[in-house]
């Protein structure tokens, strides 16, 4: 059985923080070969809307830019507000990316990869989306061993602005930041979505995104396959930092 990871900047996985630099959260990271997750919440009422609602500077290191392990905090708390499972290894397989705007809560990603079998053509993976931020602009090529990825999305808790192909129709509140492509992007049909709904991709190949609701959201994807290296960003940026990577 062939199991590849999520598409990642290898700088990405490379960049954690250290637990000196996790203070603001309370406890310490969890030690090599531990078998338990990091025990830490963000100042305020635990489980409140305001352990999930975070500034970026509060997510940065010591160096001013986007912390690993802070992001891991955040989306760990996420977790704990909506009653996700903690289990053991949760935080050693999170993959955290900020696709190098220094903006997490606004433009990111946190994903945890189950299974992604490149022989049998399945995969299953778990999506967070802290509340507004937004999962960027892309789709998917036919890779050199694999067809394009064919997916969909159960939603399990929160709230997901399903973005792709067809007439716009897009909630006010969606408001693509800055950051991405100066506030741009091709789709603009949505599928608000709540737990039980699931949402397939409406064309294979097509151009996709999503936005965190009020409350963040967190998801379980399924596909035939991933592909790192058939994937393509609409912001040409984020697309040659991840190309590049």
């Amino acid at each position: 059985m062939n199991e590849s990871q999520l598409p990642s900047r290898r700088t990405v996985l490379k960049a954690a923080g250290s637990a000196a630099g996790l203070s603001l959260f309370g406890g310490a990271a969890m030690g090599a070969g531990s078998q338990r997750p990091a025990q830490r919440s963000f100042r305020g009422r635990r489980g409140s809307k305001e352990s999930i609602r975070l500034q970026d500077k509060m997510l940065r290191g010591p160096d001013g830019k986007f912390d690993v392990e802070k992001g891991k905090d955040a989306i760990i708390a996420l977790c704990k507000y909506h009653g996700y499972p903690i289990f053991p290894e949760l935080r050693e397989k999170l993959w955290v990316s900020d696709y190098a705007t220094g903006q997490f809560t606004k433009l990111g990603l946190a994903a945890c990869l189950f299974i992604n079998n490149e022989e049998d053509r399945y995969m299953l993976m778990d999506l967070f989306l802290l509340p507004g931020q937004m999962l960027p602009e892309h789709w998917h090529l036919d890779g050199d061993k694999n067809p394009a990825k064919r997916e969909g999305w159960l939603v399990r808790w929160g709230l997901s602005h399903i973005v792709g192909i067809g007439e716009p129709n897009l909630s006010p509140e969606v408001v693509v930041p800055k950051c991405h492509w100066g506030g741009k992007t091709t789709t603009s049909h949505e599928v608000i979505a709540k737990p039980g709904m699931f949402v397939p991709l409406a064309e294979v190949k097509s151009r996709h995104w999503q936005f965190g609701g009020p409350e963040g959201a967190i998801l379980t994807e399924v596909a035939n396959v991933h592909t790192n290296d058939a994937v393509r960003h609409t912001d040409p940026g984020m697309n040659k930092y991840f190309l590049d990577g």
